[in-house]
Parts: structure tokens; sequence; C-alpha cells
């Protein structure tokens, strides 16, 4: 009566008995397409979406859609704080870090790149393994720093996250693997390395990895010298 799943649902050989209802979240993941792929039955539809894409936005205003806005957070959340800044005073950003983690608190640390590229035009870019291993120096000791990657073992990833739910890690430098589906709400500080690598709904779902707490938080994106323009 139920099918919950994937873009496995919208693949050739799935059919559907009686389509009454699709419920589509996170739409902007899926492409027009294989929207149209579920709903040939014509059945009624809800699509959800935290981060609308321009298509998204443009499918809202002029398809004809019934809308609804949930402009309230959740009880006892307050906003996040976001807030740009040059990547020379990364320094005092680590700094504001150590501050939260001593008040018990934890961090993300995100960058664009697993591993930096020989490329001449990447010097700027930080990779997570180079910001892994650059804040096991710059950090206290006392600082439990973890990793993950999409390079990662599914086990082992799983075990890094499951290490960072529980706080045996303070701060978790990671890719983009953290855009979605992770609820950790002691976390209350996200710094991201290369913020004009990022596209803007990536920027918003990465953003929303902090503030699930009662803590206030804090939202810091790094930028590149030669990227002001950006």
């Amino acid at each position: 009566q139920l099918v919950v799943g994937t873009h496995a649902l919208i693949q050739e050989g799935v059919e559907f008995h009686d389509l009454g209802l699709a419920v589509i979240d996170e739409e902007h993941r899926f492409g027009v397409e294989q929207r149209r792929a579920l709903l040939k039955t014509l059945p009624d539809v809800l699509v959800m979406s935290a981060t609308p894409i321009p298509r998204s936005l443009a499918l809202t205003a002029y398809g004809d859609l019934d809308l609804s806005i949930i402009d309230e957070l959740p009880p006892g959340r307050t906003p996040v704080e976001t807030r740009l800044v040059d990547a020379k005073k990364r320094h005092e950003v680590y700094r504001e870090i150590w501050q939260e983690i001593q008040g018990g608190r934890q961090a993300f640390v995100v960058a664009p790149l697993i591993e930096k590229s020989e490329a001449e035009s990447m010097q700027e870019i930080v990779s997570a393994t180079d910001m892994a291993d650059d804040l096991k120096q710059i950090l206290p000791a006392a600082c439990r720093i973890e990793l993950l990657h999409g390079r990662m073992p599914a086990q082992e990833k799983d075990e890094v996250m499951r290490r960072f739910r529980d706080h045996e890690a303070d701060l978790l430098v990671a890719t983009t693997v953290v855009e979605v589906g992770v609820d950790v709400p002691n976390a209350s500080i996200m710094v991201i390395e290369n913020a004009e690598r990022f596209g803007l709904a990536q920027l918003h779902q990465l953003r929303g990895r902090v503030g699930r707490g009662a803590a206030v938080s804090r939202c810091v994106l790094v930028a590149g010298d030669r990227s002001r323009e950006t």
C-alpha cells in the first residue's frame, strides 16, 4: 500500500498497480524527466524541498501548484548566524572552533576536495585530508578530530559518523557527504572552506547541519583570495 524508495522507484520495470499519491522529498534532486516518469498516471503529487534551486522555483511559480510554506523553525531552535570571512582570517575562525569545543559543543569543517590535485589552478583549494592533518597540528591535542569522505568504505563512514554522533569526536572534517541526513544537535559551528566552490543549494544544505539543537549556532564561509567576484 505504501512504497518508500529512492530514484529506483522510477526506473524501467517498476509498475504501480494504482498510484494515487506521490510524495517527492528533496525535490531539487530529481530531474524533469524523472518526475515525469513518476507522474505519468496522474496521481496527486506533493513535492517538498528546503533547498529550492531556480528550476524548482520556476516549477513552483509557474507550474499551477498550490503552495504551502513552512517558514518557522522547529520548537526550541535558534536561527543560524552566517558570515563570510577572508581566507587570511582562517586562524581566528579555528580559535573560535576550539572555544566552542571547550564549551562542550562539536564542529564541522567542510572542504570541496578529498585530496589535493596537482593542477596549478588548485593551489588555493583546500582538501579534506590536508585540512584534517593541518588541524591536528594547529589545534590542541585534546581536540578529537575525525575525517569523513566519499571514498571511504561504507562501514568506516558509518563508524566515523557514529563516533561523532556519540560525541567521541569533537570536530568532523568532511566533504559534501554530510550535506543531507546528518543530525547532530550538539554541533554548533560549521566552517565551509572555499565556499565559492559550492552551489547556493549546497551551502544552504550544509548550513542545515548546524542549529539543530537549542544552542546558538554559526556557519562561517571562508573564501579564497582569487574569488572576490564570486
